[in-house]
């Protein structure tokens, strides 16, 4: 639950500490006073969107920090998946939202995205505002609510799994026709670029290699001259002795005296290897000499070759790589097409078992969204009769048609507003007092099977008064048995049956104006609740009237 919510230089709130009890705690005050403020900070520490311009003018930023304790289960495990540590079942959740637009979230002082934030926040609080009341006014929205009371989550969740497949086959399906329609031309166009391709017999790296002998025949004459004069430097000529010669006579010379003077033997024994290396250099030489041979023919075949090479990477390149990628994309396209009717036939079989499947499924989920109906309307009634409205029955119409993403059913609630009358689609007979007690009505139902410890009523008196409004309240105390409520209200029956009074006052100070929150004692809770009834000149009698008001109210 909500234990204590923190507010720092947000629009006319420049700081506020508000503690809230585990049970039933109501807002008032004047129209104007922030009430919607307040609301604000807590939908941002939920990780709703939010907005510079609630950031107090002439400051950085804006803070909000709430502390949630003895926090569930499904919050926990949701903690886990996110690598965040929760101690004692405490969590602090911070937004700070600076003046240039920036946000920055925190789950227990670790830095998190709004999505982590938003994802952790709708497991903690329930916000019920004016706004959703609309979504009794939208037909499609009724399976959410319906779904939501039925725990379908599960088998919607299989279902949706299967209807992507389903969905994504279709798309394979509807390619495969398309392509068929211009197979021919691409067939065509696919031949003849494989012919060009594939006739060409690419290696990779043959590039490579062609540019690297090209330009060893281009040098011929400047490399066989290095070989030869290499060659003759070490074997020598008709006219002078080589390296080897003298590196043999220098052998030969030592070996007279290696008998008599050890230590030159091992000089000895390196020469002798020395001129078998030379040797073996000048014969390797030579061999390099014999290849250089430039063949007229073999040039020309390089330099066409390379220029054939260089317009195929031109068109399809840059790289030879690029080009045999293109070929092995060539033939498996060809490929695919020419087995296409194959592929075709095949795909259809498995659609058609999806499709099956899907339909299994979408049926499970009727069945279990119908049965739970009937509960939730019995439900629903019961609610209503105790909010003053025994007359209205709600009733679920299930219009099946084609699958979706939400199965084949079609949803709508429609409510008799009077006995005997048919039911008829909320949207065009309910009242905004109605809509005001069937979503409380809705809620209060749903409430008690999603777990959130936490429920917020933002003026769920909108268009209610006298003996309705009284009942109202009456149900939220109840609802504050079971779970934590905060409730925002401009009614006396609303307030009177708090557990905890908090005042919210806007006052003018060094002329700035400055909205505060304070909880109210018994004399405060006089005053104020004679305020909502009475207006400003509050009287002895209606402090009297408020007195016994509250009396009243504390033996429900």
């Amino acid at each position: 639950m909500l234990k204590e919510l923190y507010i720092e230089n947000l629009a006319v709130i420049e700081q506020a500490t508000i503690t809230f009890s585990d049970k039933l705690n109501v807002f008032t005050g004047e129209t104007g006073a922030g009430k919607s403020i307040l609301i604000n900070g807590i939908n941002a520490i939920l990780g709703q969107r939010s907005s510079k311009d609630i950031v107090r003018s002439g400051t950085k930023k804006a803070v909000v920090s709430a502390l949630f304790t003895d926090i569930g289960d499904t919050v926990s495990a949701k903690l886990d998946e996110l690598g965040i540590e929760c101690e004692d079942g405490q969590l602090l959740l911070t937004r700070e939202i600076s003046f240039d637009g920036g946000s920055l979230a925190r789950i227990n002082s670790r830095v998190v995205n709004v999505s982590a934030l938003k994802a952790v926040g709708e497991l903690l609080v329930n916000i019920h505002g004016q706004h959703d009341n609309q979504i009794l006014m939208f037909p499609e929205r009724h399976i959410d609510i319906l779904d939501s009371f039925a725990g379908s989550d599960a088998l919607l969740s299989d279902y949706r799994d299967s209807f992507r497949q389903l969905q994504q086959k279709a798309k394979q399906i509807n390619k495969l026709k398309a392509d068929r329609a211009r197979k021919d031309d691409r067939l065509d166009m696919l031949k003849e670029r494989y012919e060009e391709l594939s006739s060409l017999n690419i290696r990779e790296g043959e590039d490579d290699e062609i540019a690297q002998e090209l330009n060893v025949l281009k040098n011929s004459v400047t490399i066989s001259e290095a070989l030869y004069s290499a060659r003759t430097l070490i074997s020598g000529d008709d006219d002078t002795d080589g390296a080897v010669t003298a590196v043999q006579r220098s052998r030969d010379t030592l070996s007279d005296i290696t008998d008599v003077y050890t230590a030159s033997a091992a000089l000895f024994e390196r020469l002798d290897s020395a001129a078998i290396e030379l040797e073996d250099i000048s014969e390797e030489l030579a061999s390099l000499l014999d290849k250089l041979e430039v063949d007229p023919a073999r040039y020309d075949y390089l330099n066409n070759r390379w220029e054939e090479l260089r317009r195929i990477k031109k068109k399809y390149g840059p790289d030879l790589s690029d080009v045999l990628k293109v070929l092995e994309e060539t033939e498996n396209e060809l490929s695919a097409l020419e087995n296409a009717e194959e592929n075709l036939s095949e795909l259809n079989k498995e659609l058609e078992q999806l499709l099956k499947t899907v339909t299994i499924k979408a049926n499970l989920l009727s069945e279990h969204r119908m049965k739970a109906g009937e509960r939730f309307v019995k439900q629903v009634a019961e609610e209503l009769e105790f909010l003053n409205m025994p007359d209205v029955k709600l009733a679920v119409k299930n219009d099946k048609g084609k699958l979706t993403v939400n199965g084949m059913d079609n949803i709508e609630f429609l409510i008799s507003a009077n006995a005997g009358e048919e039911p008829k689609p909320i949207a065009k007979i309910a009242s905004g007092g109605e809509l005001s007690r069937i979503m409380l009505a809705l809620k209060n139902v749903i409430a008690e099977k999603d777990g959130i410890q936490t429920l917020i009523f933002d003026e769920i008196d909108t268009g209610v008064s006298g003996r309705a409004a009284q009942k109202i309240g009456i149900k939220l105390k109840q609802i504050s048995r079971l779970r934590q409520v905060l409730c925002v209200t401009h009614l006396s029956q609303i307030a009177v049956m708090a557990d905890d009074h908090l005042l919210i006052e806007k006052n003018v100070h060094n002329g700035r104006t400055l909205t505060s929150v304070r909880s109210l004692d018994h004399e405060g809770r006089k005053r104020e609740l004679a305020r909502i009834m009475g207006g400003e000149n509050i009287t002895d009698l209606m402090l009297e009237n408020a007195e016994q008001y509250l009396n009243d109210a504390m033996k429900m």
